[in-house]
């Protein structure tokens, strides 16, 4: 049983995650290395059984084993991935490694888009077909709005309200927060319902569901994550693309263009101001250039 949920969740890391195929193994081995440590202990216990109780002796067994402080926080990082997985799978209700405490060793910068890259992006899909109207509107309301793709994916017609500029958006733990919506996205998607949704056999359930596929069912988040990896390829960015690069390139943009931080926070969905604050250190250079530049004590003899 362990095995066919750690194959999934390779598959969930590949695709989704877009993680590098050392990083994959990586988690993988993490996983592994848990599952080898339930099979000394308790081997009937399935990954949906195991509690913090197990995963706090198993970081004591780690630490027995000699691994540093820096492995098990590693180890422990990959943990997380793994039973956020089963989380978002609905194979659990509970992630057991929430409360878990591990060395802080600093935070990973999120990638991002530069404007021009995003505008590249739009500008290459094409408006001539059903599919690419749908997708020019679905990564217009990522980048207007900094969306997760689940909120995207779960976005209603009836919690759309344009005249006003918003959207309401269901967020994580069932939290609903407006969000502004900007005009270019609000155009593209009239356009999109107007003319390409009301043509598709809507599927019963997703009657107000906005984002369909072309046989009328609710997208997938391999499907968004496809199409955006497809069109940055055309472009030829080698970075690492997702949905949730959309989101990171929102939040950066706002904040290198002065927005409030506690305002890109509600926009964001984060319950926490330092969630929000990785993204203040991707402007530092523009920082670090501005005061070479004008403050008289940095400025070169």
């Amino acid at each position: 049983m362990w095995q066919s949920y750690i194959n999934a969740f390779k598959n969930y890391l590949r695709l989704e995650r877009s993680l590098a195929g050392n990083s994959v193994e990586a988690y993988l081995h993490d996983a592994e290395k848990l599952y080898q440590y339930i099979l000394l202990t308790d081997p009937a216990r399935t990954p949906m059984d195991v509690s913090e109780r197990e995963l706090m002796g198993f970081l004591v067994y780690l630490g027995e084993l000699g691994l540093t402080a820096h492995s098990q926080a590693r180890i422990l990082s990959g943990l997380k991935s793994f039973f956020k997985y089963l989380l978002l799978e609905g194979l659990i209700q509970h992630d057991p490694t929430q409360l878990l405490e591990a060395p802080k060793l600093g935070r990973k910068l999120p990638d991002t888009l530069s404007f021009p890259e995003i505008e590249a992006i739009l500008d290459t899909i094409d408006l001539s077909t059903p599919g690419g109207t749908r997708d020019r509107a679905m990564l217009e309301v990522l980048y207007s709005s900094g969306l997760r793709v689940s909120e995207l994916l779960g976005l209603r017609l009836t919690n759309c309200y344009f005249d006003e500029g918003f959207v309401r958006v269901l967020g994580k733990g069932d939290k609903v927060r407006l969000v502004p919506i900007g005009q270019d996205a609000m155009h593209y998607t009239r356009i999109y319902v107007n003319h390409v949704r009301s043509q598709l056999d809507v599927q019963k359930g997703d009657e107000d569901t906005i984002f369909l596929n072309l046989r009328g069912k609710h997208l997938s988040r391999i499907s968004v994550f496809t199409t955006i990896k497809k069109l940055a390829d055309l472009v030829g960015i080698q970075k690492n693309i997702s949905p949730h690069t959309f989101r990171h390139s929102f939040a950066t943009h706002l904040i290198e263009g002065g927005a409030d931080l506690r305002a890109v926070q509600q926009m964001l969905g984060h319950e926490s101001i330092t969630t929000t604050e990785i993204y203040t250190h991707l402007d530092r250079d523009y920082l670090r250039q501005t005061l070479r530049e004008f403050h008289p004590r940095a400025q070169k003899k």
